[in-house]
């Protein structure tokens, strides 16, 4: 599991990078539309999230549950922050059940490390 830990970080923090380029045009796109969507908004929060969750997560892997806990809570938070404000801006939408997998891959691979090592 710590193995699949560091690979979801990593992965998080380069998918942040696109996230928030995404989000600003997305950002740029709404102001410019005037459209009252906060979509690009969202995907800033989404994508600091991630970048959140996958610090905690890389630095935290070797260590107890907390660490986990916390960087799936981060993965699940700003998922459901963003499928709640996607509006127009589509990917967020990928971007954002991608969030909830990585959270929940974090809790449960947690879950079951603990109970396979209380054995």
């Amino acid at each position: 599991m710590k193995t699949a830990k560091l690979v979801i970080g990593i992965v998080s923090m380069v998918l942040f990078l696109f996230i928030v380029l995404q989000s600003c045009a997305a950002g740029m796109s709404n102001a410019l539309e005037s459209n009252g969507e906060v979509s690009g908004t969202a995907g800033l929060i989404v994508g600091s999230c991630m970048l959140i969750a996958a610090i905690v997560g890389v630095v935290t892997r070797k260590g107890g549950k907390g660490g986990a806990f916390t960087a799936g809570g981060f993965y699940l938070a700003g998922g459901m922050i963003g499928l709640i404000c996607a509006g127009s801006y589509t990917d967020l939408y990928i971007w954002s059940t991608l969030s909830l997998i990585f959270g929940v891959v974090f809790i449960a691979g947690t879950i079951i490390s603990t109970k396979k090592s209380d054995k």
